[in-house]
């Protein structure tokens, strides 16, 4: 018997919330509900440079304006940090990460190659460095970790997973090169964190913004090389502003927070969103 559908939302606090993150938590809870589901709440604050703890309580004060229910009390990136450590050992004992040692200027200074679905095509100069050069640079010098993506993709073959409404799609991760799997200042990059808390959690379906659909790709491959679970995804327009451009944290204009203080009833705004209708000014386009 398949489980009952279980999304979530995930915001990270590193700003207040606008019309384009309600749409997305209204989409996510709505088909939890009418599915007779569960809708959870992931707080992704490991961006310790950013995340700040007055953002996490503004979030569930708009979700809880937007009338927006939770199952449980919100999860959290930063408790789960022995977690992610386990998995990068694990794939660090399978010889498929290797520690980075480039600065970004290193890397705009070497790029030859072309760019990818995540930008600029990491050109692979700390891949193959002798063991004892490696050791000794990791004791010393900051650095990331990387997947050797060629590695990964021979290991796990050829790999798919649903769009939900559309059908299978192949995935293509080799396209993004080595990605990045834990920062210099963070313990994880996105594509670590969130493949294993969506794993964690249960979350049998993502609903995400469209921006994300070449990342699918990338957790997709997660996915196999560490055993997980792979939900289905569904990937939804995003809202943009007068200019036509998608909404971002600094638009104040339309953070929720602004919109709430203006007298918007919020359940009302919640019943727009989940029609498609948004107020005056705004749209909904794909990338």
């Amino acid at each position: 018997m398949a489980p009952k559908m279980l999304t979530r939302f995930a915001p990270s606090p590193t700003g207040e919330l606008h019309l384009g993150h309600a749409y997305s938590a209204v989409l996510a809870h709505h088909a939890a509900r009418a599915a007779g589901g569960r809708f959870r709440i992931r707080i992704d604050d490991i961006d310790g440079s950013r995340s700040r703890e007055a953002y996490v309580d503004a979030a569930l004060a708009d979700l809880a304006w937007l009338g927006i229910g939770r199952d449980g009390d919100p999860v959290r990136q930063s408790d789960r940090l022995g977690d992610y450590a386990a998995a990068l050992d694990d794939l660090d004992a399978r010889g498929l990460v290797y520690p980075c040692f480039c600065t970004r200027a290193d890397i705009a200074a070497s790029l030859s190659a072309p760019h990818g679905p995540s930008g600029a095509i990491y050109p692979g100069t700390c891949r193959d460095l002798p063991a004892a050069e490696r050791a000794r640079r990791r004791a010393a010098e900051p650095h990331c970790w990387r997947l050797d993506m060629a590695r990964a993709v021979a290991l796990a073959g050829e790999l798919d997973w649903e769009e939900v409404g559309q059908g299978m799609r192949r995935a293509d991760p080799a396209a993004h090169g080595d990605i990045v799997l834990a920062r210099k200042d963070a313990p994880a990059s996105y594509h670590l964190a969130s493949t294993l808390d969506d794993a964690a959690m249960g979350v049998t379906h993502v609903i995400r913004g469209a921006d994300l659909v070449a990342a699918t790709d990338i957790h997709r491959l997660l996915q196999a090389l560490l055993g997980l679970a792979t939900p289905a995804y569904r990937h939804h327009a995003l809202v943009c502003g007068v200019d036509g451009k998608r909404l971002a944290k600094r638009d104040a204009a339309a953070s929720l927070a602004s919109l709430r203080a203006a007298g918007v009833d919020g359940a009302a705004l919640a019943a727009d969103l989940r029609c498609g209708r948004l107020p005056a000014g705004y749209s909904l386009r794909m990338p």
